[in-house]
């Protein structure tokens, strides 16, 4: 059995950053994708809204980069949750696990609502792209991966000169 998704679109809000009672952190946000085909018609292009959730080093690293409008790549699995309404009504939902985050555009081109990046499908570049893994075995897809071991403080924090960024 095969259950692996891959999207790529623009946050709709600030990721949410929660925590369980026993400390795991869980990041909810909802990703806007354009579908690939136009309306007969000459229309407007439609998009899905899709939620997704992160957990641990995967979900603080999302909402401490990603910000409404910046461009995710993510990647992981499709889940179906069922659950009862207040009015005692049945009901299922879909989400996006997600195993591993990539950027899907340059700061300077989320920042300033650009959406042509010249990277690859998967948010990488010339230059390597940014992401990182969840701690599990998973494909890079084009972008840098960061070690699975390596624990969230190996992060540095640069100036906010952007001449230092490699992209």
């Amino acid at each position: 059995m095969l259950n692996h998704i891959v999207i790529m679109g623009r946050l709709v809000r600030d990721p949410e950053l929660r925590r369980t009672g026993s400390g795991v952190a869980v990041a909810s946000f909802r990703v806007a994708v354009d579908r690939d085909f136009a309306p007969k018609d000459g229309g407007e292009r439609k998009a899905d809204f899709i939620d997704c959730v992160a957990w641990r080093q995967t979900g603080e690293f999302i909402s401490k980069y990603f910000a409404k409008g910046r461009m995710i790549v993510v990647d992981g699995r499709l889940e179906m949750r069922d659950w009862t309404d207040k009015d005692g009504n049945k009901r299922t939902s879909a989400e996006i696990v997600v195993a591993n985050a990539y950027f899907g555009d340059s700061k300077r081109d989320g920042d300033s609502g650009n959406s042509s990046y010249g990277g690859n499908a998967y948010g990488g570049n010339s230059y390597g792209g940014s992401s990182y893994s969840a701690p599990a075995p998973a494909p890079s897809y084009g972008g840098y991966s960061a070690p699975a071991s390596a624990p969230a403080s190996d992060f540095a924090m640069l100036e906010d000169d952007d001449a230092q960024l490699p992209f």
